[in-house]
């Protein structure tokens, strides 16, 4: 499996425009195929971090989900609102 954990920093005035992003992202997401988990969390101590944790089955799934048409839209609009930082771990 692997696990993406996808770090977002945002200054407030683009705060509700990259919640929504990514709650599109995380609902479109959830339906392709080799996902097992893909959730938001915003911090509970820095109201400027949100984190996207991600779990696929595999790199073919990861690779499919990158490829997949919400993915080029969705990110994008992410990354010109908010800095990205993404950890990777395979397990």
């Amino acid at each position: 499996m692997i696990r993406l954990n996808v770090f977002i920093q945002v200054d407030e005035k683009n705060h509700d425009a990259v919640v929504a992003a990514a709650k599109e992202l995380v609902a479109a997401s959830l339906k392709d195929q080799g996902c097992i988990a893909y959730d938001l969390f915003q911090s509970a101590t820095r109201p400027d971090v949100l984190m996207i944790c991600e779990t696929w089955a595999d790199a073919a799934s990861l690779s499919a989900h990158e490829a997949a048409s919400h993915f080029p839209t969705l990110v994008p609009r992410i990354q010109s609102l908010a800095a990205m930082k993404l950890e990777k771990f395979n397990f």
